[in-house]
């Protein structure tokens, strides 16, 4: 880890801890926002983590730039990564994974020369960390998956993509939250809802939560509330 701080704005520092997105970044993000956290108390308006980096809005009012980034020299003095234990919760996300809810599962699958029930192995064979959220409200951003079942963005994104939507982009996954334009590759569809109003902070994910993927049949999926209505022809 290496700190670099750059002034963003008025009131807020972009702090780089890492050059390149790895899950081993995340022990390292998630001790660093605990101390800012410490430190800063009354004086953080927010902490957004992200891949490689952390968004720090301070209080200008209380805080001139110079002392918010001693702070920040100072809260990740000696920094060491948080334990396991101490991380965000694992969640188990159910999927079914089937061509007419995930219409490029059989194009990744003949990408990777495998074949669909390999492709969902593959997907389903570990936790990945939760990297950040974005894009839309509850959508978590999570890495990395097998590179054999990397894919890069669609050429064109499809104008609507359903609600629970599992897909792939490059090595990352995500699951859609809400109904939106999306050109991830999509493998199935998860019956949970990620974003909900009525929630304590409105997203089941968090960043530093672990997610493991579990691929059940239709008959569960309509059980737990999944809309299994196939994807339309134009999206």
């Amino acid at each position: 880890m290496k700190l670099r701080i750059e002034s963003v704005a008025l009131d807020s520092l972009m702090l780089r801890l890492f050059d390149a997105i790895d899950e081993a970044n995340m022990p390292w993000l998630m001790a660093a926002a605990e101390r800012l956290h410490g430190r800063f108390g009354a004086q953080l308006i927010d902490l957004v983590p992200s891949y490689t980096t952390l968004l720090l809005h301070y209080d200008c009012r209380q805080l001139s730039e110079a002392q918010a980034c001693a702070w920040v020299r100072e809260a990740l003095a000696d920094l060491q990564p948080q334990p396991m234990a101490a991380q965000g919760q694992r969640h188990e996300l159910p999927v079914w994974y089937h061509p007419s809810v995930g219409p490029d599962l059989s194009r990744l699958a003949q990408r990777a020369g495998c074949s669909t029930e390999q492709v969902i192995t593959r997907h389903c064979s570990r936790d990945y960390p939760v990297f950040t959220l974005g894009f839309a409200p509850g959508f978590g951003y999570m890495g990395l998956v097998d590179l054999s079942i990397a894919a890069p963005r669609l050429a064109t994104p499809r104008q609507r993509v359903p609600q629970g939507s599992v897909g792939i982009a490059e090595r990352q996954t995500a699951v859609y939250p809400l109904p939106s334009p999306g050109g991830w590759n999509l493998l199935g569809r998860c019956p949970l809802a990620l974003f909900d109003r009525e929630r304590e902070g409105y997203s089941l994910l968090k960043p530093g939560d672990r997610v493991r993927f579990v691929a059940i049949d239709r008959a569960e999926f309509v059980r737990l509330g999944g809309d299994p209505s196939p994807m339309e022809a134009d999206t």
